[in-house]
């Protein structure tokens, strides 16, 4: 057993008036009479402290003045608590059996061992000690205090309570708002039930069924055309968004808060060290970033790549135990416990942020409304140059991120979300559930699930960098997965239509349908606009033949305006995102979206047979 000093005995309760107890010595003092640490660096660290809201051993350890074991020794002096190693003597796993893990992780704190008549309760931070007695006592009569390093408590934790956390995190996401039902066999059955009448119908009246297909692909493209429109009149009539660091504002007089950061890997070895050197280079106090690396158990590739590496100080690898359910929202659920942010963003193993990316979401969270509950930023592509795909896809994100989105927000309609690049109020993603964990396109199914709470999400003018999908075959992967999600998505969100109205309002319902029904119609209708082309060309395909002259011509003349439409966006926003050279490949969108159709009916078909699979993106395909 580790040697331990004496305990701290019960609770440590205020003095009453008038009781002139000796104050306790000071962190900084102690550390510097050991020899721990220069009076220079102690005054510079508080200094820092003036401004950041985070305990001064953390920020001296954060700057690589003090070390954890130093740390521990001058917080055992400052309590009069003892302590224990909890590596090399474990506390009772019975005793550890009986608490709540969420409480336990919040607190760093966990039982350790009983002692005769007295319950000893192992604690990270001794200003915790009341709310780590009444989490951990378990009811004791008598109750003693002693530090342990707060990785070791979280370790602990963590292997007690591996499989209730990772279901946890299949199920964190409230029933009624995920679509976990999709792989249950009655719904399933039922799916295929309609699919199997859809084709029986068309079979027996093929041409009332295509022209109910051109009247619906009519109306969606049309409101589809119209929001870009809207769009792109909305984001001209307001200019263009200034950098948020432009001027004075509330969040210069406030603290900076804590900041976590979680990145989802998987087989992510050709990326790893330039993620680390990308994090390395944040503009924003080491000791206010919590940044954790989520793997999956079995994931040895990415975790030799990472031991290879020298991990900074705020950044620690959680393992996500081995499930049937592998997807990226999942991971993030087991990782939220963990965070000790007040805010949590969401990195992807290949993004380079823009280095003051933190400082400016935390000064717009702090200067917003209360309702804001999470801001966006740009995304863009450092291999745009690799080909014509990559280009294409480069400024379809421009399009997405510089126009629609822009104009989404000054319409006040619900913005989906993007899966990087994103910053949350952590209470209020712990009071939405989280993520849906078998939701492919979790970003964009929790900004709905924003707006249905009465929240909304604002754009910031920041970007990251990302690794463009410029290969034909995993490009239509990940748009199957993406376009799969959408419509899983929507099916989710319209199984209680009244109740989405009721949430959204008339505005936001019906942005709902563009946004994600529209978006995906749009692609499933570029067969039916091909041959609509044709037959209007003269080259007399029998099957138009008893289709009402007027619907063909509106249909053709609706998808053309459409084009029309997206293509003057994609000249705004490559004017907007400084690339010039883009502009060359507009024309070439139009070939690029026909991958889109391919990728629609793949995902069609996905939702009936795997809509929870995830294709996982290579990264580090491009030299960038």
């Amino acid at each position: 057993m580790a040697a331990i000093l004496p305990f701290s005995s019960a609770i440590a309760v205020p003095a009453p008036a008038g009781d002139r107890r000796p104050q306790r010595p000071r962190l900084g003092d102690l550390l510097v009479e050991a020899g721990a640490l220069a009076p220079a660096a102690l005054s510079e660290a508080l200094d820092q402290q003036a401004g950041q809201d985070q305990r001064l051993g953390r920020i001296l350890v954060a700057n690589g003045v003090v070390t954890n074991e130093a740390l521990g020794d001058a917080l055992s002096r400052q309590s009069g608590l003892g302590q224990i190693d909890l590596a090399k003597s474990p506390p009772d796993p019975t005793l550890v059996a009986g608490v709540d893990p969420y409480r336990c992780l919040a607190l760093e704190a966990v039982p350790w061992r009983q002692v005769g008549g007295t319950r000893v309760v192992a604690i990270g931070n001794p200003e915790q000690a009341e709310a780590a007695i009444a989490a951990c006592g378990g009811g004791a009569a008598k109750v003693a205090l002693a530090l342990a390093a707060p990785e070791d408590i979280r370790r602990t934790l963590t292997e007690a309570f591996a499989g209730r956390l990772r279901d946890d995190a299949r199920g964190r996401c409230p029933e009624a708002y995920s679509c976990r039902g999709w792989t249950e066999t009655p719904r399933v059955s039922r799916a295929v039930a309609i699919a199997a009448a859809l084709l029986a119908a068309t079979a027996a009246a093929p041409l009332l069924v295509l022209q109910l297909l051109m009247g619906w692909a009519l109306v969606a493209n049309t409101m589809t055309m119209g929001l870009r429109l809207t769009a792109l009149f909305a984001r001209a009539s307001v200019g263009r968004v200034e950098p948020w660091h432009s001027g004075p504002r509330l969040a210069d007089y406030k603290k900076l808060p804590r900041v976590s950061i979680l990145v989802p890997l998987l087989r992510e070895e050709k990326v790893a060290q330039r993620l680390l050197e990308a994090l390395a280079a944040m503009d924003y106090p080491a000791a206010l970033l919590d940044i954790k690396l989520v793997l999956e158990e079995d994931d040895v590739i990415t975790r030799a790549a990472l031991a290879q590496a020298a991990l900074p100080r705020s950044v620690e690898v959680l393992s996500v135990p081995t499930d049937l359910l592998k997807t990226k929202p999942k991971a993030m659920n087991y990782a939220l416990p963990f965070c000790r942010g007040d805010i949590v963003g969401i990195y992807d193993a290949e993004d380079r942020p823009d280095p003051g990316q933190i400082r400016a979401v935390v000064q717009h969270l702090q200067s917003a409304a209360p309702e804001v509950a999470c801001v966006q930023g740009y995304l863009d592509f450092y291999n745009s140059g690799d080909n014509w795909l990559s280009r294409c896809f480069t400024l379809e994100y421009a399009i997405w991120f510089r126009v629609v989105l822009l104009g989404v927000q000054r319409l006040g309609l619900p913005i989906p979300l993007g899966g990087t690049t994103v910053f949350f109020r952590r209470g209020i993603l712990e009071q939405l559930g989280g993520w849906d964990a078998h939701n492919v396109t979790e970003d964009a199914d929790l900004g709905m699930r924003l707006a249905r709470f009465g929240y909304r999400c604002e754009m910031i003018a920041s970007t990251t960098w990302e690794e463009a999908n410029c290969r034909v075959g995993p490009w239509i992967r990940q748009r199957s997965r993406w376009l799969k999600g959408y419509a899983v998505t929507w099916a989710t969100h319209m199984r209680r239509p009244r109740a989405l109205w009721r949430d959204l309002g008339p505005a936001g319902f019906v942005g709902f349908q563009v946004l994600f029904l529209g978006a995906i119609t749009s692609y499933l209708s570029l067969p039916l606009f091909w041959a609509a082309l044709v037959a209007g060309l003269g080259f007399g395909l029998d099957v138009w033949s008893g289709l009402p002259p007027a619907l063909v011509w509106s249909f053709a003349a609706s998808m053309i305006a459409g084009q029309a439409v997206m293509l003057t966006a994609a000249v705004v926003a490559a004017r907007d995102s400084k690339r010039p050279g883009l502009l060359a490949w507009v024309a070439a969108l139009p070939f690029y979206w026909s991958l889109g159709a391919v990728a629609a009916w793949r995902a069609i078909a996905e939702i009936f047979t795997r809509p929870t699979f995830w294709h996982k993106t290579e990264h580090g395909v491009s030299a960038g």
